[in-house]
């Protein structure tokens, strides 16, 4: 541990490699830098913008001394440092930053689960920009708005954001409200923009739409526009698509589907499983949950839960033939988990925006019996360093029916 605080210090070091966060990791003089608007293998000069005296700090690269092939301009003029903190990659080629992320990924489900797993990451279509579809800009000092920079609450104003549909961009950064106004900006698959502001302290006021119409999974949704849906305008229909594929739910068959949303994953496997059997759909968030009695009313097999997935899952009795979850970024937690090994899935299909949190999860499935065989990720969200990913787990053979080890005799 360091007595000194290094916040200020600027010194030359040698990058290493990629780690979880958007930033790469560095060392100097026995600590470790974990340094941002840097590439694995060069040489670049640091800035330390914060150290909390322990035995690592964050910094910015200033200035590249030696530059990987794969830097490249970044596409927009404050994604550098000290500037918008939106993005994390935009010194990335696209292939490169992919690739970054699925070694993210490998080394998570190496370190916390145990798993050495090839990772390949996945291009969407429509290439890295305009490809935001949701965004909440934050007006500063000067009612500007615009975003924060990297662990700030500095505003940085923006005349554009190259990531964001441009009809999103341009209605939400035209507007000028008192500092900390915030502005809830979704464009829909019509093209149509849905504005909401929210004053410090206030309630959220609608000016412009209000219910997004989104097409996904072969249905068209009318949702709301500043729920939860997926931001990357590809990324619902591809999520499902594999979602069904591995689900392969039997016909009259039972299948929860958990932290349900809209119901984008329950139309899927209620489509598997038919008019004889049954979707539980558990969803904590009310307008989600009344988005998807209105779009799924034509499936009566899909059976609605409001509520939290840990308070009900844990109360249902029956078995399941197949469990899919899209928790939160924290991940679904040992309680879950063991709902789930409760109900005897033959396979649990698990949608992942956080890579650490699904390591932690398969850690923990693997001790109720259940090993990961399949896994897909997707680059839902270029030039930053989150990534999608699809986990299929199985249950092993001789582990018994409530999801411990079977006895034998």
């Amino acid at each position: 541990m360091s007595d000194t605080d290094w916040t200020g210090r600027e010194f030359d070091v040698d990058v290493g490699d990629v780690a979880h966060g958007g930033h790469c990791v560095a060392r100097a003089e026995g600590r470790v830098v974990f340094v941002r608007h840097a590439l694995p293998g060069e040489r670049v000069r640091v800035r330390v913008t914060e150290d909390r005296g322990k035995s690592f700090c964050r910094a910015d690269a200033i200035a590249v001394l030696e530059a990987s092939p794969d830097r490249v301009e970044p596409p927009c003029p404050v994604a550098g440092p000290g500037l918008c903190g939106g993005c994390d990659w935009q010194h990335a080629a696209p292939g490169p930053q992919r690739a970054l992320k699925a070694r993210v990924v490998a080394e998570q489900l190496e370190r916390l689960a145990g798993l050495t797993w090839p990772v390949e990451v996945e291009e969407l279509a429509d290439g890295p920009l305009r490809w935001r579809s949701r965004v909440r800009f934050v007006t500063g000092r000067d009612g500007r708005p615009g975003l924060r920079a990297h662990r700030s609450h500095d505003v940085v104003a923006l005349d554009d954001c190259p990531i964001t549909l441009e009809g999103a961009a341009g209605e939400g950064l035209a507007r000028r409200a008192r500092p900390g106004t915030e502005f809830e900006v979704a464009e829909d698959v019509r093209g149509t923009v849905h504005l909401a502001e929210i004053r410090r302290g206030g309630r959220p006021k609608q000016l412009s739409g209000g219910i997004a119409v989104e097409h996904a999974a072969g249905r068209t949704w009318r949702v709301a526009a500043h729920g939860f849906w997926q931001v990357h305008p590809h990324a619902a229909s591809t999520l499902a698509g594999v979602v069904g594929e591995w689900a392969a739910a039997p016909e009259a068959g039972r299948v929860w589907d958990l932290y349900a949303g809209a119901g984008l994953f329950a139309s899927v496997l209620a489509d598997q499983v038919g008019r004889d059997g049954t979707v539980l759909a558990i969803e904590s968030g009310r307008r989600a949950v009344r988005d998807g009695q209105s779009n799924l009313a034509d499936l009566p097999q899909v059976e609605w839960h409001c509520g939290t997935v840990e308070r009900i899952a844990s109360t249902v009795e029956q078995q399941a033939d197949v469990v899919v979850l899209d928790p939160p970024r924290k991940g679904a937690g040992g309680g879950v988990v063991a709902a789930i090994a409760g109900a005897s899935p033959d396979r649990v299909v698990y949608v992942a925006c956080d890579p650490a949190a699904l390591a932690r999860d398969v850690a923990t499935f693997a001790g109720h019996g259940y090993r990961m065989t399949a896994l897909r990720a997707f680059d839902a969200f270029p030039m930053t360093h989150h990534v999608e990913c699809v986990a299929l787990l199985r249950r092993e053979a001789g582990v018994g029916e409530r999801g411990g080890p079977a006895r034998a005799g």
